[in-house]
């Protein structure tokens, strides 16, 4: 159930009510009495965004998902991608130890 905003014109008091859509508006004020009371106008609570909101994430697999955070394009199916090998890493070769002779006296 939402929680709408209200204020009377006649004092000012602001409160809020949690009620159903089809709930009847308050129209006397707790504070005063008056009947004064209109729903004022707010800002929702939450926002939808990113890339990750459909019109509708209940379609079957094989029905057109449309994404609404990119102006309603199908999203087209990704497929894998086989995966890479990785290259064996390129070991030097062992050189032989080189021996130097000094000559003999």
């Amino acid at each position: 159930m939402p929680i709408y905003a209200f204020e009377c014109a006649d004092c000012g008091h602001q409160f809020d009510r949690l009620q159903k859509l089809s709930d009847a508006d308050p129209t006397v004020c707790p504070a005063c009495g008056q009947a004064q009371v209109r729903r004022q106008l707010t800002a929702p609570s939450f926002r939808l965004a990113g890339a990750g909101w459909y019109e509708t994430d209940f379609k079957k697999d094989g029905d057109k998902k449309r994404n609404l955070a990119e102006g309603g394009a199908a999203k087209p199916e990704a497929k894998p991608e086989p995966a890479a090998k990785p290259e064996p890493a390129a070991t030097p070769a062992a050189k032989p130890a080189e021996t130097k002779s000094t000559p003999s006296s």
